[in-house]
């Protein structure tokens, strides 16, 4: 169930992160256009503005980027605690056939005693038959 769940989870990342790196790529190719509109022309800003502007970008892209290492980071835990869970899971599976094969050794040894035991009450009884056939 946890690796459904972790599953889950890294899907969710996953495609969180594919967004994010969507939006970064986005935000790029707007901050290149922006360059080139600034070559061609002024668009009545002055150079302080232009460049608090790109500043403002570059901060947007940067976040962005962070947003997309800690993602990364989180997909790799995420994926670590899957591996564990399935190593687990394996685990846990010899085990179960191991008990699976001391239980059959077990109904194996207990079958030959019921079988001994049996033996020897038929034998008991036989011998008390023959007791009996002898005196009459």
């Amino acid at each position: 169930m946890d690796v459904d769940v972790q599953k889950l989870e890294a899907e969710r990342l996953k495609k969180w992160k594919n967004k994010v790196e969507e939006d970064l790529d986005s935000l790029k190719t707007d901050y290149k256009k922006l360059r080139v509109s600034m070559r061609t022309a002024g668009l009545g800003k002055t150079s302080d503005q232009w460049r608090q502007e790109i500043q403002e970008e570059r901060s947007k892209a940067d976040r962005w980027e962070r947003k997309a290492q800690e993602t990364q980071a989180q997909k790799e835990g995420l994926e670590r605690q899957m591996l564990e869970t399935q190593n687990h899971q394996a685990e846990l599976k010899a085990r179960i056939v191991e008990l699976e094969r001391s239980l059959t050794r077990y109904r194996g040894r207990n079958t030959m005693i019921e079988i001994q035991n049996r033996d020897y009450i038929m034998g008991e009884a036989v011998s008390q038959i023959r007791e009996v056939a002898d005196h009459l």
